[in-house]
């Protein structure tokens, strides 16, 4: 059986090193470049499953080779930064990353969180066309439209609509919502999950002040809000 292809985007070489030996490790067969516009040819070329990329590149930046790769490619997109700052992981992560770690990473910490992105499904359960209003959403199609108009959800986003409207008024906990959409083995920081609800919310048109179908219940997590009469003001 052929091994999956990983990208690592890495132009400092400990780290390019680290990662390529961790990667083999897990299985798969591992290609480098230190360069953006390279990484994104590389991208196209070799059709990885996953890309590790760092932020701090010299030339064109990962958040931006993130981008570029999102217009073609679903791959699996780990962003690796040294700085700590939230809009490095709100740039990232609204660019399509799945996820991010920081330097200094351990080899542990890496591997559990690529297991635990490998091990989300990538084929909805439920495949009915849910229609909420003018929200339609395509689980066979992985598609979401509003008002007539497609949405460009990264995969995250589309994960989690899809989660929490496949069941209308239930409301998941933070814990339910990163065990089904990022894996059981999850060791990541929970602020990923409100970074990228945010983004789905601002799609849908919403915001955290004024919510109509993305609902948070405070305390406990989120729930689905099938048929909203109107935005409901949170103070």
């Amino acid at each position: 059986m052929a091994r999956p292809t990983a990208l690592v985007v890495e132009d400092t070489p400990e780290f390019a090193l680290l990662s390529t030996k961790l990667l083999e490790t897990e299985g798969f067969r591992v290609v480098t470049t230190p360069d953006g516009e390279r990484a994104v040819d590389l991208a196209r070329r070799e059709t990885p499953e996953l890309v590790l990329l760092d932020i701090t590149l010299p030339g064109l930046d990962g958040i931006e080779v993130c981008r570029r790769i999102r217009e073609f490619s679903d791959c699996y997109v780990v962003m690796v930064t040294a700085r700590h700052e939230e809009i490095d992981r709100v740039l990232g992560l609204s660019m399509g990353a799945d996820d991010y770690v920081t330097k200094p990473y351990s080899s542990r910490e890496l591997a559990a969180r690529i297991k635990a992105m490998r091990r989300r499904p990538r084929t909805p359960a439920n495949p009915e066309l849910r229609r909420f209003g003018e929200l339609v959403v395509d689980p066979v199609a992985r598609e979401v439209s509003l008002g007539g108009e497609p949405l460009d959800l990264t995969k995250i986003e589309y994960d989690l609509l899809d989660l929490l409207s496949g069941s209308p008024r239930r409301t998941f906990e933070r814990a339910q919502l990163m065990s089904e959409v990022w894996g059981g083995e999850w060791h990541g920081d929970d602020h990923v999950i409100d970074v990228h609800l945010g983004n789905l919310r601002r799609k849908l048109g919403e915001s955290a002040s004024r919510q109509r179908h993305i609902r948070t219940v405070r305390g406990v997590g989120y729930r689905f809000e099938p048929s909203p009469a109107a935005a409901t003001a949170q103070g």
